[in-house]
């Protein structure tokens, strides 16, 4: 087991990466908890023992159950069982799981601990980790939530090898990302060792910024194109899916800026490729209509705001023209 610290000063947690890092569950909840709420879903599949009084709480499957009226659902009957501020909620699932959850948790009686159990791969290296919680809305995805640290998370990598092979690779999507963020040539560790380097890169960057004033939002490397891409499609592609196509626009774009060179373009879709991931938009989306979703994104400040490859690493960049960013767009057209 390999255990990656999240440091931030009396908030700081442990993430612990490995295979059984489940069965570690019971260690981890804090000793003033009397009832533990585990939130999941059906078809999740995962068992855990908190080790003390405890109930399972099933939310619905699918994107549209990351929304407010689960985290009103979730919120009622955390009332009508008796959970309190003492208590703990324990999130057991993907992205959208440990997102609601974590939500609820943040807002039910003003914040209970939240301890995530990741159980695919795109939510042990991101949506896990830094205290990021949310749901969407008709007009965006993460338009509503709030930061609210967990306790401890388990990314148990044992539960890796259960996933259907399209929810894996949507997880390769987001690994994909960390080469362009310090991650190097990840594809030559052991997936234990992969999934740790991702959790220390994300780590590092929370730690500097928790509630993404500046350098966290570059962890959003390709998220800006890659949002619209799945509201426009209805999410049709998985979000790591979308994401790969996210990051070769990112790196078109900042070719048509002149901050990276063709060989640095060639990289993104080298990696893309690797990881057996789309490289180009489905059939059918419109520029407008992409553009328009893009302005939409939750950290536009300024117009569309996106996070780009260029000499000294990934930065916040705004201010690009519409031309370019029709350029870019159409480079990833199939």
């Amino acid at each position: 087991m390999i255990i990656v610290p999240v440091p931030l000063a009396d908030r700081c947690y442990d993430v612990y990466v490995g295979a059984g890092t489940r069965h570690e569950l019971a260690a981890v909840i804090p000793e003033s908890a009397r009832r533990v709420a585990i939130v999941t879903q059906a078809g999740i599949g995962v068992s855990v023992d908190p080790g003390r009084e405890h109930r399972v709480f099933e939310m619905p499957d699918g994107e549209d159950a990351k929304c407010m009226a689960t985290v009103e659902d979730l919120c009622r009957q955390f009332a009508r069982w008796g959970l309190t501020r003492s208590d703990v909620v324990v999130a057991v699932g993907g992205g959208i799981v440990t997102d609601t959850a974590g939500f609820a948790a943040a807002s039910y009686h003003r914040g209970v601990p939240v301890i995530h159990v990741s159980t695919t791969l795109l939510g042990q290296i991101d949506a896990a980790i830094g205290g990021k919680t949310g749901v969407n809305l008709p007009e965006g995805k993460n338009l509503v939530g709030a930061f609210w640290q967990p306790s401890a998370v388990l990314c148990d990598t044992e539960v890796l090898a259960t996933l259907p092979p399209r929810e894996y690779r949507s997880g390769l999507g987001e690994m994909a990302k960390y080469h362009f963020l310090g991650g190097g040539d990840l594809d030559s560790l052991p997936l234990d060792e992969r999934v740790a380097a991702c959790v220390g890169i994300k780590a590092s960057v929370v730690a500097g910024d928790e509630r993404e004033g500046g350098a966290r939002a570059t962890l959003n490397y390709g998220h800006t194109l890659a949002h619209a891409i799945e509201i426009a499609g209805n999410h049709d592609l998985r979000h790591g899916e979308a994401l790969a196509i996210g990051l070769i626009f990112a790196a078109e774009l900042a070719r048509g800026l002149g901050r990276i060179d063709d060989a640095r373009v060639a990289e993104h879709r080298r990696v893309v490729a690797a990881y057996d991931l789309p490289s180009t938009l489905p059939e059918g989306m419109d520029n407008d209509q992409l553009v328009d979703l893009m302005g939409r994104d939750k950290k536009a400040l300024d117009g569309i705001t996106f996070v780009l490859d260029g000499p000294d690493g990934v930065e916040i960049t705004t201010g690009v023209d519409r031309r370019l960013i029709d350029s870019a767009i159409d480079a990833v057209r199939a």
